[in-house]
Order: C-alpha cells, then structure tokens, then sequence
C-alpha cells in the first residue's frame, strides 16, 4: 500500500523552517521544565494507596459509580485522584491513588479519604465493618522509594539511547548514531515539556509510553538511514542533499502508514478508553507525531549539517557505501 508515490518534498532545503519550529517547541518546553517543573505521580513522590469495597451491603441500593466516587472525592480535596476500578462495575471495587496532601489537622491522608467516604457516601458503608470489609488494602509511598523509581525511570531512559547510539554505530557510522539520539531527545523533550507546560501529570505509563515511543522513533528513522545507505551507493555522482532528499520521500508512504495506523488506535484510545489511560494515549499521540516530524525533518537533516559544518564531501561516506555493498552479496 503506498499513499504517496513519486514525491519529491523538499525536506531538506526546507530543513532551516523545521529547525526554527523545533526550536520554538523545545524553548517552550524547557521554559516549563523551569518554571512548572513535572509533576509526578505518587508511584514517584510519596503518597497513598486504597483498595477500597464500596459494594452496598443492601441490595437495593445501586452500585457506586467511578464518576461519583470521583466527584465526592474532587470536592472534598483529592482533585488529582487517581481512581481504577478493580473487577466488573457493580462489584464497586476501586482502587484510590493520591499524593499525600498538607492539612492543618494530625489526620493522616488515608483517614481523612475515610472520613469523606463516611460521610459522603454512608449507604455504602452501612452493615459492614470498616477497617476489614471496605478497606481491603492500604499502602503508604515514601519520598525515598519514589526518588528511586524517579532514578530508575531516568536511567531506563537514558540506557536506551545510549544502546541506540552503540547500535547505529555498528551498523552505519557514530555521526549518525548521535543525529538519531539527537532526534530522540528532542521527542522526549517535547513531550515532557507538554506535560510540564499543562501539568499533567507523569505516571509510571507516561514513562512506559515513552520508552515505546522512543522505539517507533528510532525504528523510523533506521529506515530512512537504510535508504540513504543503499541509494549512496547507487547514486554516487549526485550531491549528498539530493540523495538524502530522495530517501526521505521514498520512504515517505511507509512511515506516514506505520505512525498513522498506531495513531488512530491511540486516538480511539483516548476518546473512548476512559480516564485512567487518558493521560497515556495522549503522549502515545503526541509522540508518535512528533517522532515522524523528527524523523523526517531532523535525524537525516542534522547528518547533512554536520557534513556542511566539518567541510566533508560525499566521499567521507563511503564507510556507508562500503557497508551496503557487503550486506547486497
């Protein structure tokens, strides 16, 4: 299947406009990185976790409902709750995220999620005894176990993208490896910086969501690069921005098909997922859009610069030419 046949874009001569947008998005992301910061989700701050049965002891009264239960909780100041359901609707089992919140009296978070329970939603509490059958389950984070989560995220993060470079580097050249870590971290960056400016929000599948977004990134981007190998070699007489250029619009269809089928998926995910994965599909599509942007516009755009800027010509590409001839034996 091909949506795009025989197009000649000119990405490369217009990479100077794709580099001035970047740099207004980056800009503004750091510049909320700054003044907003992240703000992260109890699984990396300190904070508590309820599993909670608020199935009604009386038959007829009706099954609690996630939207109620987030309402009560919202206007009695648990605003950022995060709240799942835990089996089908009608068992009303949830399970209650929230950071710790500062209060004027010596109650403990967790007492006083109990008391707006208790007091806002008693059908659901009377005939059953508190502590052993609505409170199924209470787990405090500390500040020190959710610094180390925070540092394992990080370095999960950075691991990959120095596996990338190595990887590249094998199988093409270290110019390109660091172009296309390059283009990976302005994606991650330009994520982040969403979330910072909007302050939603970092949670352990914000983090997962990344990971996997660095992998279509890179993914596409490999595939441009395999391009660019195969026709070096074909077409050595032709400047290297011309054979660039064709690479990047012969494996335009396919990059544009990849990133788009998960995007509507991701798209779907997040009208009609529901709340808990809100926050997950929207990086899901922010990232995959920006990691086609990055690899169409940035990863192969920042190698030819690099030529420009270190005086080289197509000849110190031979490396690559050399690379495609033996793996075409």
């Amino acid at each position: 299947m091909h949506f795009f046949r025989n197009t000649n874009i000119s990405f490369v001569k217009n990479r100077y406009y794709a580099y001035v947008f970047s740099a207004i998005i980056l800009l503004t992301g750091v510049f909320g990185l700054i003044t907003n910061g992240l703000n992260w989700s109890i699984d990396f701050t300190s904070g508590v976790a309820m599993e909670l049965n608020l199935t009604p002891a009386n038959s007829s009264t009706p099954p609690l409902k996630i939207d109620v239960l987030r309402s009560v909780l919202s206007n009695n100041g648990f605003k950022d709750a995060e709240i799942q359901i835990i089996g089908p609707p009608e068992a009303s089992h949830f399970l209650i995220k929230t950071k710790v919140i500062e209060s004027d009296s010596d109650r403990s978070t967790r007492e006083r999620i109990t008391d707006v329970i208790v007091e806002n939603l008693p059908q659901y509490i009377e005939g059953r005894d508190l502590e052993k059958d609505v409170i199924v389950q209470s787990d405090e984070v500390g500040p020190k176990v959710g610094a180390e989560l925070r540092s394992q995220a990080l370095f999960a993060v950075l691991l990959a993208m120095l596996l990338i470079i190595i990887y590249i580097w094998i199988r093409f050249e270290l110019t390109f490896g660091f172009a296309a870590i390059l283009a990976v971290f302005h994606d991650v960056l330009c994520i982040l910086g969403f979330f910072a400016v909007t302050g939603k929000e970092i949670t352990i599948q914000i983090v997962a969501a990344l990971l996997t977004l660095v992998g279509y990134s890179i993914n596409d981007t490999i595939v441009v690069y395999d391009r660019i190998r195969e026709d070096l070699r074909i077409y050595r007489k032709d400047p290297y921005e011309t054979v660039f250029n064709n690479a990047i619009n012969k494996t335009l269809s396919r990059t544009v098909i990849t990133a788009g089928t998960t995007f509507l998926t991701a798209t779907a995910l997040f009208f009609f997922g529901g709340t808990v994965i809100h926050d997950f599909a929207l990086a899901m599509m922010l990232g995959l859009a920006v990691g086609t942007y990055s690899s169409i516009f940035v990863a192969s755009n920042v190698v030819i610069d690099y030529y420009h800027l270190t005086h080289k010509d197509k000849s110190s590409l031979q490396t690559l030419t050399s690379k495609a001839s033996t793996k075409k034996r």
